[in-house]
């Protein structure tokens, strides 16, 4: 026989219903909520992330259209030359120097020390120093606030480039702009090319080419970014540990009286880094 409930007992039946939904109903929208925040957030992050690539292409095609640089085939004075007659040392010599005219550089920005060209890669930029390693992480080359931000010079560096180690920091970008093909020098079709493992340097008073003796990926850390030290021991376990890690095809010798370059890069979100080093071999005084 059907049981009958009354009008009260009904209305209980009804506010209990309600009380068990009442969770799951917040539960979803609180759930719509985050769901639309991270959407929003998304398109933000992207609408910002493309904003600043153009503002970089944009700085990049001024560059390009007011500074030519040349290519000087003096061999200028060698730097630190090796005894060993086989040596690659003898064949990055003939590599040219990369001559730039800085007046027009340093008119638009009074913080550029230099300009690097690396071979085969989208590296190709004005170099510059702020007073601490932050300004240039979210400024392009116009100071314009930019999280692309730009290639420069470790503050702690001289920027006469005579340090035991001058630092040179990019973000690596996914477009490959500012350091963001830096990557392309892990890749075997870079290594390949003997030719590549140079890094061309002009300032506004010498020219520079580096031969580059180490490649390699490395968590963060402090070591390798050392711009100087105290004793030739502490340099020469630095420089064998440096050219421990290389992962190149190259075996390029290295001893206290080298001066290095390094550039340093992220290769991922979790702090991993790309780093390459070279040795000074030549320079020219303009």
């Amino acid at each position: 026989m059907k049981a009958y409930i009354n009008r009260e007992q009904y209305q209980q039946k009804l506010r209990r219903k309600k009380r068990r939904l009442r969770p799951r109903l917040w539960f979803f929208i609180v759930l719509l909520i985050v769901f639309i925040t991270m959407i929003i957030y998304s398109c933000s992050t992207l609408f910002n992330w493309n904003k600043d690539n153009r503002n970089v292409k944009k700085i990049e095609e001024i560059i390009e259209n007011n500074v030519q640089p040349v290519e000087k085939k003096e061999q200028g004075k060698l730097i630190n030359p090796p005894s060993e007659t086989d040596s690659d040392y003898w064949y990055y010599i003939n590599i040219p120097f990369y001559d730039v005219d800085f007046s027009k550089l340093l008119n638009k920005n009074p913080d550029t020390v230099a300009f690097i060209h690396i071979p085969n890669t989208n590296i190709n930029y004005p170099i510059v120093q702020a007073n601490d390693n932050q300004y240039y992480l979210n400024h392009a080359f116009d100071k314009s606030k930019n999280d692309a931000g730009w290639v420069y010079m470790d503050y702690r560096n001289s920027s006469n480039f005579f340090d035991d180690n001058t630092i040179i920091y990019g973000h690596g970008r996914v477009n490959k702009t500012v350091f963001g093909s830096l990557k392309d020098t892990l890749t075997d079709k870079w290594q390949s090319d003997k030719s590549n493992y140079v890094i061309q340097i002009s300032t506004p008073s010498t020219n520079f080419v580096y031969q580059i003796f180490s490649i390699y990926t490395i968590e963060s850390e402090s070591y390798y970014i050392t711009p100087a030290f105290s004793t030739n021991e502490k340099k020469e376990i630095w420089l064998s540990t440096m050219k421990e890690r290389n992962i190149a095809p190259i075996n390029t010798n290295i001893n206290i009286n080298d001066k290095v370059i390094t550039l340093s890069t992220c290769q991922n979100n979790n702090g991993g880094r790309i780093v390459v080093q070279g040795k000074l071999i030549k320079q020219q005084p303009k």
